[in-house]
């Protein structure tokens, strides 16, 4: 087994060097690792042998050696930034054609507006583009690139501290452009909420909707037909208000093959592995009456890639999004 001190990385890179072939071995080290150690080994092993082990990591995956595993390997080493800048091309410029609104959300919802920043200055750096106007760019337009536009703006104009008198008005302005009127929701009201608004104020927004109102602004007990802007607003809000219960679903959702979104799980696990991972097996067992490790072991065939999910189930010194 890999040296597992915290010390020595210069023994462990060396370790890992010399059994390259045994991802396994790698696969079980590096899941037990936070995120600055991991960082440590990644600078410590360039250093040695003058080679990323992240890029090793990403053309064993083209070779097609352990392709799921190398990907969600090449993941975890890197740093967050980094990792959501690319997200967001790959989410852009899905090879079919389709923009992963999924995976856009999740991270303009659930990032500081700093991290936010950094994102954009990794994705500059490595695709010689400019994050928001890619965003603004996307064709086209619908119910969630304008979102995505509003969010994009709610990080420019963020403020640290939240408001209740705030949120209890614009919960009103919600219910009165929403299910308290007899037509769709005004797009224009709600855009505006949440282009000017931080994340954490949104937040408190949902909360005193649901303290006002008595149940959760996606969850009207009017008999409607939702149009595309109100099914954008429900996956939006659920993904600001419970991150967990939103998380859960998408692995469930996934695993049971409801949806298609290819990386969804591998995304989700490594992401969220050292923020709320406690909670969504926790909202996961409630929901479908299984741990989460048990319905990976179910659903992922058996193999490295399969262990390496499972061992990121056990919780990780949480770490800010």
């Amino acid at each position: 087994m890999l040296a597992m001190s915290t010390l020595n990385f210069e023994t462990e890179c060396r370790e890992i060097h010399g059994s390259w072939g045994q991802l396994n071995r790698l696969a079980r080290a590096l899941a037990n690792r936070t995120r600055h150690e991991r960082q440590q080994i990644r600078e410590t092993y360039k250093s040695i042998y003058g080679d990323d082990l992240v890029n090793r990591l990403k053309d064993a995956a083209a070779a097609g050696i352990s392709p799921k595993l190398c990907a969600a390997l090449s993941m975890w080493m890197t740093e967050q930034h980094e990792r959501d800048a690319v997200v967001v091309r790959e989410a852009l410029d899905d090879q079919k054609g389709d923009t992963n609104y999924n995976a856009l959300v999740e991270i303009f919802v659930g990032r500081k507006s700093s991290h936010i920043l950094l994102i954009k200055q990794a994705y500059y750096r490595r695709f010689w583009r400019q994050l928001d106007q890619d965003i603004i760019n996307i064709e086209p337009p619908n119910p969630y690139q304008k979102i995505l536009v509003a969010l994009v703006a709610s990080h420019k104009a963020h403020h640290e501290d939240v408001s209740q008198h705030i949120a209890k008005a614009d919960a009103r302005r919600l219910y009165e452009t929403g299910e308290g009127s007899s037509g769709p929701i005004e797009e224009a009201v709600v855009l505006e909420i949440l282009s000017k608004r931080s994340i954490p104020q949104l937040k408190l927004t949902f909360s005193c909707y649901k303290h006002i109102y008595g149940h959760e602004y996606t969850e009207s007990p009017k008999t409607r037909n939702y149009g595309e802007l109100e099914n954008a607003m429900k996956m939006v809000v659920q993904c600001i208000y419970n991150p967990p219960d939103y998380f859960a679903a998408v692995l469930y959702a996934n695993m049971k093959g409801c949806i298609s979104d290819e990386g969804a799980v591998r995304r989700v696990m490594v992401s969220r592995a050292e923020v709320d991972m406690d909670e969504i097996k926790r909202e996961f067992k409630k929901k479908h009456g299984m741990e989460l490790r048990d319905a990976i072991c179910d659903n992922i065939p058996s193999g490295d890639y399969r262990d390496f999910l499972v061992a990121l189930t056990v919780s990780k010194s949480n770490e800010s999004a």
